[in-house]
């Protein structure tokens, strides 16, 4: 099994460790582990100024020194990227292995949280609306290798509202971009009976071209650790979807 998307300590929402994650790999079999903390650099959020970069890699060369059996990989997951190119382009130097861009805030709400915008009493509709037309500016602005939980809403309204057009033109670019959906499972854990994406839109991604993905659990605790994976590998054979990973950015089938 291989994890593409686990958070430590190193993400203000988590209080894990590498080596907690090391030990329940050895415990159930994971053989790959990508931690891809988070990069906040929207002044309302939580991690807001919280990743350091210096830390990370500290605790990334101890943990490799004691990792035995199981490979790990460097990643970190930016959100909007394309609202702060800058602060995206001196990070994306680093020697990450695998970036991964994240939409946590639609641009016409970007001082709320989906949590937020739901207890704010935001519709569906309109979280939705905005935050699609946020992804297709992050698609195309690109640069980064995975886009992150696509329908990620869904995890906090627990419905799916999406315009077709767009969601085949944020594929269509994905796919001329060489940038891979991740297949999300932490909506499972959250009370959601699908993925993020479910069926619905990776059976619009593979007839518009896709044919590979990422998997990742999201993890924040070394307990969810390739949480539903399951799930999601049956997903990548129902659409005839190859797994993929990202070595030194560079993305390599899993066999």
């Amino acid at each position: 099994m291989t994890d593409m998307h686990v958070h430590t300590l190193r993400s203000a929402d988590s209080n894990e460790t590498m080596s907690a994650y090391i030990e329940k790999a050895n415990e159930i079999g994971v053989s790959t582990i990508c931690f891809t903390d988070h990069v906040d650099i929207n002044p309302h959020d939580i991690g807001y100024e919280y990743y350091e970069p210096e830390k990370y890699w500290s605790d990334y060369e101890e943990a490799r020194a004691r990792a035995g059996n199981v490979t790990l990989l460097s990643g970190m997951e930016f959100g909007e990227p394309y609202l702060y190119p800058a602060e995206f382009n001196d990070l994306s130097k680093q020697p990450y292995d695998f970036i991964m861009g994240s939409v946590h805030y639609p641009e016409k709400y970007s001082h709320l949280f989906f949590s937020e915008l739901l207890s704010n009493g935001i519709s569906a509709e309109d979280c939705y609306a905005s935050y699609w037309d946020s992804v297709l500016k992050c698609v195309k602005y690109g640069k980064f290798d995975c886009l992150g939980h696509i329908d990620i809403p869904k995890r906090y309204y627990n419905t799916l509202i999406y315009d077709e057009k767009k969601v085949r033109e944020i594929f269509r670019i994905c796919c001329d971009n060489g940038i891979i959906p991740e297949i999300n499972t932490s909506s499972l854990r959250r009370g959601c009976d699908t993925t993020m994406p479910g069926p619905e839109l990776l059976e619009i991604y593979f007839s518009e071209g896709g044919r590979h993905a990422i998997i990742g659990s999201d993890a924040h605790k070394a307990s969810d650790l390739a949480a539903d994976l399951g799930e999601a590998k049956s997903l990548l054979k129902q659409f005839g979807l190859k797994e993929v990973t990202f070595i030194n950015r560079k993305m390599r089938e899993v066999t």
